[in-house]
């Protein structure tokens, strides 16, 4: 087994596409030895550009994803989109809606791969952060992520872009307060799509007066760009601003790297810490106590306290 990920992971290395699929499908089904795989690929990371595309759903983010990954494939870039989708509630994987919305992209110059969002809070599971490391040892020198769009908790890709694009569109009634402030932080820049449907002035118009009261000065004020992705309009002044942003924030990149990591550790830190909760013999001895006595109410302070007077008492965590 071990071999085999190194097979994979030096193919992977020698720009396979077959093998990167075949990686990534294992890395994000946690088969044996993914963890080594990742760190065997860690040395080679750090040079992809990473642009996060975010917004509430029906705003027209795949289709925007698809046109805009041409046009950047066009101006020399080699270019991947990771496509979040919905967790299907059946299977837990990808709905996959999102690669079909952009199979016009997926050209040889365009990679294109969906996974599913594993019900992860902020938008983003790990898997999505490993499968954009897995993509950077390859060789894209630009990956596209597109979240799942789940609105104000739609947050993580943050943690995960260089830069990120806000998506909204008319007719969604007080657009500002739709977004929520979470999501009106993290842009960098604010697309009003569907362009040319009644209302998107009004649109533009409000996101610039919510941007004017909350903008502190640090930094470039995030922009404010229209676009119509289904008939192609403004994808390439949205090219032009992208690239421009990611220029800007060259310099600090290797902070942003750092706090990327330091993120990443974290978060990896908690799911071993969860996973080691729940298989702690304390816990389960926990539960079958209170399970012999259908009449006692399951008092969850209780209960987390004493997971963790058992655990100072046992093994350490692994």
């Amino acid at each position: 087994m071990e071999r085999e990920w190194e097979r994979l992971v030096g193919a992977v290395l020698h720009r396979d596409v077959r093998a990167l699929s075949r990686l990534a499908s294992r890395v994000e089904d946690r088969m044996p030895g993914w963890q080594q795989a990742m760190q065997a690929l860690l040395p080679y990371t750090g040079a992809a550009r990473v642009i996060g595309i975010t917004g509430p759903p029906g705003s027209g983010k795949s289709t925007l994803t698809g046109r805009l990954a041409a046009c950047l494939a066009g101006r020399g870039w080699d270019v991947a989109i990771v496509a979040v989708d919905p967790s299907s509630l059946h299977s837990g994987g990808a709905l996959l809606g999102d690669r079909l919305r952009m199979a016009e992209s997926d050209r040889g110059d365009v990679y294109v791969r969906s996974l599913a969002s594993r019900g992860a809070g902020g938008g983003l599971s790990q898997a999505t952060r490993d499968l954009v490391r897995i993509l950077d040892a390859f060789g894209k020198t630009l990956i596209l992520v597109e979240t799942v769009g789940a609105g104000q908790d739609d947050l993580d890709v943050a943690h995960l872009a260089d830069i990120v694009a806000v998506l909204c569109v008319p007719g969604l009634g007080d657009h500002v307060q739709a977004m929520k402030s979470g999501i009106m932080e993290i842009g960098d820049i604010f697309v009003v799509n569907k362009a040319d449907v009644a209302g998107a002035d009004q649109v533009a118009a409000d996101i610039e007066q919510a941007l004017g009261l909350r903008h502190s000065g640090s930094g470039p004020r995030p922009l404010v760009l229209r676009t119509a992705a289904a008939r192609s309009l403004g994808i390439e002044e949205l090219t032009d601003a992208l690239t421009q942003r990611l220029a800007q924030r060259e310099p600090e990149r290797a902070a942003r790297r750092l706090h990327q990591l330091e993120m990443e550790t974290m978060e990896l830190a908690m799911q071993r810490l969860r996973q080691a909760l729940r298989e702690h013999l304390a816990c389960i001895r926990v539960r079958e106590r209170y399970a012999q006595d259908g009449t006692t109410l399951l008092d969850p302070y209780e209960l987390s306290d004493a997971l963790f007077r058992a655990e100072s008492k046992g093994p350490p965590v692994p």
